[in-house]
């Protein structure tokens, strides 16, 4: 598994499992992280509503970090 920041963001989300699809569709900083969207947790395979949602509200607060 892939020990970086993206892996460590997903890990306080309790989302680590989806780490390697993360840095495998060029979400490898949190930056890049910041312009995630709907198409791209399709692409990464992040399907539970839960954890679209988990995402979502972290990619809104890295935006006014």
């Amino acid at each position: 598994m892939c020990t970086n920041i993206v892996y460590e963001w997903l890990k306080t989300l309790q989302l680590p499992q989806y780490a390697e699809s993360f840095v495998d569709n060029g979400y490898d900083d949190l930056e890049v992280c910041k312009q995630i969207g709907d198409p791209d947790l399709d692409a990464i395979g992040v399907a539970v509503p839960h954890h679209r949602r988990r995402i979502h509200e972290a990619v809104r607060r890295l935006k006014e970090a």
